[in-house]
């Protein structure tokens, strides 16, 4: 993935000056062309030779110059003018100079977007907001925003029928936040909390891809103190595809993308927070020291100068009908757009207007929310299904009377787990809530009317044909008339007797079990394993129920002539599909990990593995504990680890994709290694040269390997400011301990 896909900064107005300043000192032609441009003076730098002239500092500069000039064109104009991999160089290359030259790392570089988690028990500080984050005035149809408009005219001593101009936007549905900047950079974010004091959740902002570390000063100059309020948020797709991802790595999956983000802002740990899809969208600016403005539509102008994204949607119109007309028309095209919205927000354009109006005691009179109407329908819960998912874990689903919802015809959908269920209240034949307001796929949302209490004579013939199967009800669905679900004792689809842990049932029946069999190879073959696209789902379904496959290794074990015998396929296609399994016999040590669907390992946690073990017989002998010092891996992870390694049934998998061809492809290793090969190194407190990120790649480089915790396995322990616990556990144990002089001592090249 290009960095542009992980967590960077975008502005760097301050570091582009610098840059430009070196081209007009040091560039042979600087004289004879005196109107060089920002654009055409970097093209410069990456063509002259000159770049090889510069000291580690100009470089430094002109590299993050030129990165955050590339994250503004592609995050915030959409313009993007190099490729990902002529980004990646640049950004390579930068990491590389400060890795060599600590002193040169600044809090604005596009490097240090994530920083140190909490220590263990502390919370969030509490700030209080300079100007308070007021609520809004909700309305919910045409009248009642005629009547806020006549009240603002009333107010304004201004005739009934007066043309206002508004500034008019969606109200997305997610988390407010507020971002300081003192001189250009960013120094602070806090949640809205209750208007009042909010929590500085500063670290976990600065990981959001689009929020600039630093203001961009190309279009105009910046202000001494800007506080920028918007809205924190992730794309439906994205939220998607992150559900995905969590799903493959054995985590649980996320209800909506607006739980998901403020669930993310509020942990303790940025690197964890980074992994979010997260985006952030400025609608105000409250504080603003060193410029003045006289409305919105001006302010907003000069939020995206200074490289602070929007969404785009804002728009400048006259009169109440054409905010009554932008507000139908975003409700139509409310699942076009892909955020989460439920209203639209009306704001007066004229600041002078808003000073005369002031506000009330819970909210500004110059502004109003038109919500839209809720996506909603009844109908009856026909059905409780029971599924089994591809870990194992047991959902049930919904299967209610047709209905459109949104302009969607509705005839089942998730309702997530048990526990969920219950704390809906539903039974079988109750008349239940659709919702399709903040997710475009509908859901339960609660009780309309209870069963009756004798079910109606033909309530049976009424139920949908597909749940049944020669006449019977199929496993796995509770169709009782009045009952409330009841998770099985035995899985639906194998009769393994099912284990409860926390809020969800599983089927331990990982390799006999046919949903999950199918579903591991569906992980096997897809983007993250082996990388087989010419067999889906449905064609892996068809495998199995033929009894060409009994396990994920059959994938190299197919029987041409068999295969050819099954419906759809033809000597074309059968010959593709062999040649791009023969094509993807050889694959990379991480992708072979995921591919193999060991719980709690996805593709992060499979490379981390990869660059740790040498082998999988190295990783098949590795402890709880080997795997507990890794950074990253907790206990629960561990022991998922450990004991899938240990299962006879899953080395008769691995030796079955061996005896297929599969060959394991591992990460070269540098001969002779670096002064730390070998050596387990831990990382405490915080050092003042670089990030702790930083620090864990250079032990890395150096050949070690970072572990969490401190054990008699250690050969190091580096210890920053505040080092804490582990420090005194390792003077126990006697393990070496360096300081960040001596560390960084360690670590310079000799000679």
């Amino acid at each position: 993935m290009s960095p542009r896909g992980g967590a960077f900064a975008r502005g760097g107005a301050r570091l582009l000056a610098v840059a430009l300043s070196l081209i007009a000192v040091e560039s042979p032609s600087a004289g004879a062309s005196p109107a060089v441009g920002p654009a055409h003076g970097l093209a410069i730098l990456r063509r002259s030779p000159m770049a090889k002239t510069q000291t580690a500092s100009q470089r430094a500069a002109v590299l993050r110059a030129e990165i955050l000039r590339h994250d503004r064109l592609y995050y915030t104009e959409g313009k993007p003018t190099i490729s990902d991999a002529e980004y990646d160089r640049l950004y390579r290359e930068l990491v590389q100079l400060e890795e060599e030259h600590p002193e040169l790392v600044c809090p604005e570089s596009p490097t240090q977007r994530v920083g140190a988690p909490l220590a263990e028990g502390q919370g969030f500080e509490k700030v209080a907001h300079e100007v308070p984050m007021l609520s809004i005035d909700s309305l919910f149809d045409a009248e009642e925003v005629g009547e806020f408009e006549q009240r603002i005219l009333r107010f304004l001593n201004l005739e009934s029928g007066a043309e206002l101009d508004w500034v008019v936007e969606p109200k997305f549905d997610g988390v407010s936040a507020s971002l300081l900047y003192e001189d250009g950079r960013l120094v602070r974010g806090v949640t809205r909390g209750d208007g009042a004091v909010g929590e500085n959740i500063t670290a976990n902002l600065r990981t959001v891809r689009n929020i600039p570390l630093e203001l961009s000063s190309l279009s105009r100059a910046v202000p001494t103190r800007l506080e920028v309020r918007g809205e924190v948020l992730i794309r439906r797709d994205a939220f998607e595809r992150f559900n995905v991802q969590r799903e493959e790595r054995g985590q649980p999956i996320l209800a909506n993308p607006r739980n998901a983000t403020a669930g993310a802002l509020r942990r303790n740990d940025p690197a964890e927070v980074s992994r979010y899809p997260l985006e952030f969208f400025s609608w105000a600016a409250p504080v603003v020291e060193g410029v003045a403005f006289e409305s919105q539509m001006e302010m907003a102008q000069a939020l995206r100068d200074w490289g602070l994204p929007d969404s785009g949607y804002r728009e400048a119109v006259r009169g109440l009908a054409a905010c009554l007309e932008y507000h139908d028309r975003m409700e139509a095209a409310r699942f076009e757009v892909p955020f989460d919205m439920d209203g639209v927000v009306a704001k007066l354009d004229d600041f002078g207007l808003r000073e005369r109006l002031g506000r009330t005691s819970r909210a500004m009179r110059w502004q109003y929310a038109h919500k839209f109407a809720p996506v909603e329908a009844t109908s009856t819960l026909f059905a409780i299904e029971i599924q089994v998912g591809t870990n194992g874990r047991l959902t049930p689903r919904a299967h209610v009377e047709p209905v459109e919802v949104g302009g969607v015809t509705v005839r089942h959908t998730t309702l997530h787990n048990a526990d969920h269920v219950e704390n809906l209240g539903i039974r079988v034949g109750d008349r239940v809530f659709l919702e399709r307001a903040g997710d475009v796929i509908p859901q339960v949302m609660g009780v309309a009317s209870k069963a009756e209490k004798k079910a109606p004579a033909d309530w049976k013939e009424n139920l949908p044909e597909e749940l049944f199967a020669d006449g019977e009800l199929r496993p796995g669905v509770q169709a009782s008339y009045g009952r409330p679900l009841e998770m099985p004792a035995a899985c639906p689809a194998c009769s393994t007797a099912t284990v409860q842990e926390g809020k969800y049932w599983l089927c331990p029946n990982r390799l006999g079990c046919v949903p999950q069999i199918i579903g591991r190879t569906g992980l096997l073959v897809g983007r993250s394993g082996f990388e087989i696209d010419r067999i889906g789902e449905k064609l892996i379904r068809q495998l199995f129920e033929n009894e060409l496959m009994a396990s994920p290794a059959d994938i190299f074990h197919l029987d041409r002539d068999r295969l050819l015998e099954l419906e759809r396929w033809g000597e074309k296609s059968v010959s593709n599909l062999f040649e791009q399994i023969e094509a993807r016999r050889k694959v990379p040590f991480d992708r072979f990990l995921v591919a193999v669907a060991i719980p709690e390992v996805g593709p992060a946690t499979a490379r981390l593995l990869a660059q740790h073990f040498a082998s999988l017989e190295e990783l098949s002998s590795a402890s709880e504990e080997d795997l507990e010092n890794l950074e990253g891996i907790g206990p629960e992870m561990a022991a998922a680890i450990a004991g899938w390694m240990g299962a006879e049934a899953n080395r008769a998998l691995v030796e079955r994709l061996f005896a297929g061809g599969v060959e394991i492809v591992y990460p070269v290793q540098v001969e002779g290694g670096g002064v730390m090969a070998g050596k387990a190194v831990v990382l405490t407190g915080t050092l003042e040269s670089m990030s702790r990120a930083e620090a864990k790649r250079l032990v890395e480089d150096l050949g070690g390997k970072v572990t969490s915790s401190v054990s008699k396995k250690t050969d190091y322990l580096v210890a920053g400011e505040s080092p804490g616990s582990k420090l005194k556990k390792a003077q126990e144990l006697g393990v070496a301990v360096l300081d960040e002089a001596a560390f960084l001592a360690l670590a310079k090249p000799s000679g």
